[in-house]
């Protein structure tokens, strides 16, 4: 497959995957999905490949799903797109957990929904003074995408992880440190130099083991996963469908706060 959305590179063994959608600050739409995961399943076929590092080019890390095209589905009433980005995205989530391999996840910027969730999916996450965690789905009238809550409730406890997916509220690097999700938070520009001694440690290591340790964790916290995916990409559709949906994404492209009625989804 030729790459048009992001950039893959191998260099001593480490696999290194670029996203490089700067001019739509890294959103994920449906041709990026499709080449991240023809890359995911490369790597996991082969041998030489003994890890992952993904990074992304531009200011902003990534907003999650593409905001433009968003608008589009809504103004062309073409939803249905916005539904299979969210099942691309959560078969992302899901290969990272179970790819038998580290994954190493560098952020520089606003790291925010399906972005966010794909960091807590990865097994290490390096995220630089810049980098902001976002739950922002609550802003366009969705529920959390790629796993959200099923990955954010174990790595923060129920609590946390249901007031940061309700609010929307931004976690800094260092209190993403402070939390758990983010292993190493530093300057901006010492990100790469952070990355690097990871990398360096790592092969120091049995990848037989990393193997297994992935495995065996998936067995203890993430086997009923894909019961969980189910609801969430019937969740997905259903407010998808909304007239609150369709406000957020009109209010975000007009730069104002969306006036959510509530209406329709559970109406008697």
């Amino acid at each position: 497959m030729i790459y048009h959305t992001i950039r893959f590179t191998v260099t001593d063994n480490v696999g290194s995957l670029m996203f490089t959608r700067a001019q739509a600050n890294n959103g994920f739409n449906i041709p990026m999905c499709l080449e991240i995961l023809d890359v995911l399943t490369s790597i996991d076929n082969d041998p030489n490949i003994q890890m992952l590092v993904i990074e992304a080019e531009g200011s902003v890390f990534s907003v999650g799903g593409d905001l433009l095209e968003m608008e589009r589905a809504v103004a062309e009433d073409d939803v249905e797109s916005l539904v299979d980005i969210a099942r691309y995205v959560q078969d992302i989530a899901f290969k990272l957990k179970q790819l038998p391999k580290p994954v190493i996840m560098c952020t520089d910027g606003a790291v925010a929904g399906a972005a966010f969730n794909l960091a807590l999916a990865s097994d290490f996450c390096i995220a630089s003074d810049k980098s902001k965690f976002i739950q922002a789905f609550v802003n366009v009238g969705l529920a959390p995408d790629a796993g959200g809550l099923f990955l954010l409730t174990r790595s923060l406890g129920i609590n946390r992880a249901t007031q940061l997916a309700m609010t929307g509220e931004a976690v800094s690097a260092e209190k993403a440190e402070e939390y758990g999700f983010v292993y190493k938070s530093c300057e901006s520009e010492k990100l790469g130099k952070t990355r690097d001694r990871l990398i360096k440690r790592l092969k120091r290591g049995s990848f037989n083991s990393y193997a297994a340790i992935k495995q065996l964790v998936w067995a203890s916290f993430f086997s009923d996963w894909e019961s969980y995916a189910a609801k969430e990409l019937s969740w997905q559709e259903r407010l998808a469908f909304q007239d609150d949906f369709k406000e957020g994404v009109k209010a975000h492209a007009e730069r104002r706060r969306p006036a959510f009625t509530g209406n329709g989804l559970f109406d008697r």
